[in-house]
Parts: structure tokens; C-alpha cells; sequence
């Protein structure tokens, strides 16, 4: 099925339409949360629920797709948050509600591995890389129109916002319904799955795993714990607020050139690895000005734009590189792996930044920052060799 339109485009508008509901439901879920006045830490824990949610289904994520099928496993990612979005709007039982963002949560790292392996399996193999780039775009943007269309309806109107993104998930799950039929795969009986299959992809792809999870800790962590980095930095709250899009808007635009500069190499699979070792050159110079950071806070905005690109350049690499090499349940299981190290990245991140940015801001938490990417960038460097 490589090289076929009608399941990318299956793929896309899908995601596109269910990331946007999503993006536009979850910070609705903690504004009515905050409304009803619940305490800051349980609305914290509440938004927790959902990458606990990614947690428990990523490492079985193959396992259940051999035993359901692909198509029908991106049928059941796709109707479970339409089945939380109405429970949001029966009942504001808070347990309940807990239980909802799991599942959503579930359904979410069930997705994210079946989109990408979908995309890898769909896409022609000369334009891979501009493929996953231009899917890792549209996945950008979702995070901007999401908050964007809850802002035009209305954080008052709960009723309305909740039935824009009923109608949103619903657009997403009819989507899928395109996706083209499947062959078997190749690998269904031989290839390893659950934990062992984790193993096995972690040891046959270290250097893609380290990739991933260097880009999940300076794109996804990093980036969730920037207003607290500009707050001790002296900026405003406005201005602490906007470093997020700013590390946001670099992952999004470097998606595609570094996907479409995969493509370009006479020898691709030493061309990505050059090409992920670069932009962990480009994060370890990037962290270099950190202890200044603090004296010259203007500093902080190309940094943090450097931080989101090469960051999100790593995760595309990695992608274009699994996708490229794997079929299959073993592609879906390496697509998990990926995931899971990203997400992983991202935790280890933003559970220590908050407790060093406080601690000392202008000289361990930098420093910590330097030493961590000094390491993947000396570790990526002698495997490419």
C-alpha cells in the first residue's frame, strides 16, 4: 500500500479534525474545572491523566493491534473520545471525569502510534520524508487551531464549545472510514510484541530512541515548563506565556525542511544520522548561552525557537527513519517505542525543571541543561560514526 492517496489523505483529515476537537476540549476540561472550583493540584492532576493515559497503552499497543486489526483498532482510537467528550457534557461527577480523560488519554497513545505507522506504510517511499514532514506540520498547527476556535466560541459558552468538538471528533472518526483495506502483515506471526517487542526495538534502534527522547525533553518538556522559566527570568505573564508558542512555532516550521532534507541523500540512512546529529549540535550550542540567560533575558527567545525546531527536527528524523526501514507490526511496534521515549523525554523534563528553575535558575538549571545535551549529541555522534 505505499505511495497510496487516498489513505493519506484518510490519515490527514482524520487526525487534522480529531486533534483540533482534542486541542479545543482540554483546556475547556480545566477552565470548567477551575469554574467549579476545583484546587490548582487536582486540575494539574486531571491534565496528568491523559499522558498516564499514553503510559499504559503505548508499550501494548502492538499487541492489541495484532489481535484487532489496524483498521479497527483507528475505528476504536477514534470513537473513544467521542464517547469522553459526551460523558463531559452528562455528568460533572469528578471521578467520573478522571475516568474520561484516562480513556481519552488511551485512545490518544493508541492514535498517535496507528497515524504515524499509517502515514510511514501510506507514504510514496522517495518523498517519505516530506510526507512526515508536512503530517508532522499539520499536527503543529491542530495545537493552535484547537485553542483558537475555543476562543471564537466562547469559554462561557460551555455547552456550545463542548458540541463543537462532538462535532469535530465525529468529522475525525467519519474520516476514517477512508482508510484503504489492509493486506496482512507480513510479520503478524514472527514479529515481537508488548514488552518484549519494546525491548527488542529499543536494542535494534538505540540510536533512534536517544533521538527521541532528547527531542521529547527540549520540545515537549522544556516547552510545558517555559512560563515558569520566563516568570524567574523576570519576564511578564504575557510574555512568559508566549515563549511556548515560540518553541512551538520552531518544531512546527523545521518539520518539513528537515523531513524533505531526509529525502535528499544518495545514502538516506546515513543521511538522517548525520542529520540528527546535527540538530543535537544545534541544541547543545543552544543551551551554551543558559548561564547568562539570566543577566541578558532577551537571550531566551532564540534559544527557546532553537530548543522547539531542532527538537522537533529529531523526533521527524526518527520517524522518517523507522518508517523507512520497517513494516508491518514491526513498524508499529517501533512507532510505539518512538513514542514512548519522546513522551518519556518530555516527563523526565518537565517533572525537574520546575524544582531547578526555582532552585537556581541562573546557574544549575543552565548547566544541567548543557551537561544533558552535551551527552546526546557525544552519543549520537559516535553511533553515526
Amino acid at each position: 500500500m505505499a505511495g497510496s492517496r487516498v489513505g493519506l489523505v484518510a490519515v490527514f483529515g482524520s487526525t487534522f479534525f480529531e486533534l483540533c476537537g482534542i486541542f479545543m476540549l482540554s483546556p475547556l476540561l480545566l477552565l470548567m474545572l477551575k469554574d467549579a472550583q476545583v484546587s490548582t493540584t487536582v486540575a494539574g492532576l486531571f491534565a496528568a491523566t491523559t499522558w498516564a493515559g499514553i503510559f499504559l497503552i503505548t508499550p501494548f499497543a502492538s499487541q492489541l493491534i495484532r489481535h484487532v486489526g489496524r483498521r479497527p483498532s483507528m475505528w476504536l482510537a477514534c470513537g473513544a473520545p467521542l464517547v469522553s467528550a459526551l460523558g463531559f457534557m452528562l455528568t460533572d461527577v469528578l471521578w467520573v471525569w478522571f475516568a474520561l480523560q484516562l480513556l481519552a488519554g488511551v485512545a490518544g497513545g493508541l492514535r498517535w502510534v496507528l497515524a504515524e505507522a499509517f502515514i510511514a506504510e501510506f507514504a510514496p517511499p522517495r518523498h517519505l520524508g516530506r510526507t512526515i514532514g508536512i503530517y508532522a506540520t499539520m499536527v503543529g498547527l491542530t495545537f493552535v487551531i484547537g485553542p483558537v476556535l475555543l476562543a471564537a466560541v466562547g469559554t462561557s459558552n460551555t455547552q456550545a464549545a463542548l458540541w463543537c468538538v462532538l462535532a469535530l471528533v465525529s468529522v475525525g472518526l467519519a474520516w476514517t472510514a477512508l482508510i484503504p483495506k489492509l493486506p496482512p502483515d507480513h510479520d503478524s506471526h514472527s514479529a515481537s510484541v508488548g514488552l518484549r517487542g519494546l525491548r527488542r526495538a529499543v536494542l535494534a534502534r538505540p540510536v533512534i530512541m536517544l533521538a527521541g527522547f532528547i527531542g521529547g525533553f527540549f520540545e515537549l518538556g522544556l516547552g510545558a515548563t517555559l512560563p515558569l522559566y520566563g516568570l524567574a527570568l523576570g519576564l511578564g505573564a504575557g510574555a512568559a506565556t508566549l515563549l511556548v508558542s515560540v518553541s512551538g512555532a520552531g518544531g512546527t516550521l523545521m518539520a518539513l525542511p528537515s523531513g524533505m532534507l531526509a529525502d535528499r541523500f544518495t545514502n538516506p540512512a546515513s543521511g538522517r544520522r548525520t542529520l540528527m546529529t546535527v540538530f543535537a549540535g544545534v541544541i547543545l550550542l543552544s543551551t551554551l548561552p543558559g548561564p547568562w540567560v539570566a543577566g541578558t533575558p532577551w537571550l531566551i527567545w532564540p534559544v527557546v525557537a532553537l530548543w522547539g525546531a531542532a527538537g522537533g527536527a529529531l523526533y521527524t528524523l526518527a520517524m522518517v527513519d523507522i518508517g523507512a526501514r520497517e513494516k508491518g507490526l514491526t513498524l508499529v511496534n517501533s512507532t510505539a517505542v518512538l513514542v514512548l521515549t519522546y513522551t518519556f523525554g518530555g516527563l523526565v523534563a518537565s517533572a525537574g525543571s520546575g524544582a531547578l528553575i526555582e532552585w537556581s535558575v541562573g546557574l544549575v538549571f543552565p548547566l544541567l541543561l548543557i551537561f544533558l545535551a552535551a551527552v546526546g549529541f557525544a552519543a549520537l555522534l559516535m553511533r553515526s560514526r
